[in-house]
């Protein structure tokens, strides 16, 4: 694949499993291309402080995409390329919303401002999830009051696996694709932002704006919904094996999971 000079990576279920970390043999296969030329950057759901230790871990150079597109920023230079945000009379009318029932005894909300994650309390999930991504919690009584501020993400952090599909379904109905974008990330997680703020969006910006590449240069691997938009624009879009199956519908090659270091598997595939 000798077009290929760009690899873009997802974080969690793609690069990082069930132990939270980078395996020693896909951090060989991704220093193995980078050797030779090809450059790794990460496409993540995750708040950018959350992703930059596996930004270290791959040894990238390049801007982390984080937020699912709406935050892109250089840990090294500590540029900010973009910063997207829900406006505030959205993500009111969406706290409302998602705060009344059916939905609200089914799941409870992360609202994500300046890189800081806001809850109105903390629960178990919440501390499942600072355990994972290494950011602490901000407790607030009333999230409107950072939502006031128009946030990066509300992420609805749902209690049971069949409400996603649910809600998206609910959400289509109300919103249009153009009033905000609205994912599934995890078997849990409904992640919304705004319209603009996709995996896609982001990798044309670091592809043909920073880099000057084109999406045939590009080799981009990813395990869920979030990342459809991303496989889809690059020239070689890569689902995971532990990916559902309309992902790797969407996909040019199907690896193996990420537990059986999938992301290793697909560069030896492809001899990049």
């Amino acid at each position: 694949m000798e077009d290929i000079r760009l690899l873009v990576l997802d974080i969690d279920g793609t690069i990082s499993g069930s132990h939270n970390q980078v395996t020693p043999s896909v951090v060989e296969a991704i220093r193995g291309i980078q050797q030779r030329g090809i450059r790794v950057a990460i496409a993540t759901g995750r708040m950018f402080r959350s992703a930059r230790r596996f930004h270290q871990a791959i040894a990238s150079d390049l801007p982390i995409i984080a937020y699912n597109g709406a935050w892109i920023q250089d840990p090294i230079t500590q540029k900010l390329h973009r910063r997207l945000s829900v406006p505030a009379k959205l993500g009111v009318e969406i706290l409302n919303y998602l705060t009344a029932e059916p939905w609200k005894s089914t799941m409870h909300l992360h609202v994500y401002h300046d890189d800081e994650l806001y809850v109105s309390e903390i629960n178990e999930q919440t501390n499942a999830y600072e355990k994972r991504t290494g950011c602490k919690a901000n407790v607030l009584t009333d999230l409107r009051e950072i939502i006031y501020l128009a946030p990066t993400k509300i992420l609805a952090v749902c209690h049971y696996e069949d409400i996603p599909k649910k809600l998206l379904s609910e959400v289509q109905k109300r919103y249009t694709t153009q009033d905000v974008y609205c994912t599934q990330s995890t078997e849990v997680y409904v992640e919304f932002t705004c319209p603009t703020a996709t995996k896609g969006q982001a990798v044309k910006f670091l592809t043909e704006t920073i880099l000057g590449l084109k999406p045939e240069n590009i080799m981009a691997i990813g395990d869920n919904f979030n990342d459809r938009e991303m496989l889809q624009y690059a020239g070689l879009g890569i689902a995971m094996g532990n990916a559902p199956e309309p992902v790797k519908h969407c996909a040019n090659y199907v690896t193996s999971t990420v537990e059986e270091d999938g992301v290793a598997q697909a560069i030896a595939h492809f001899n990049l």
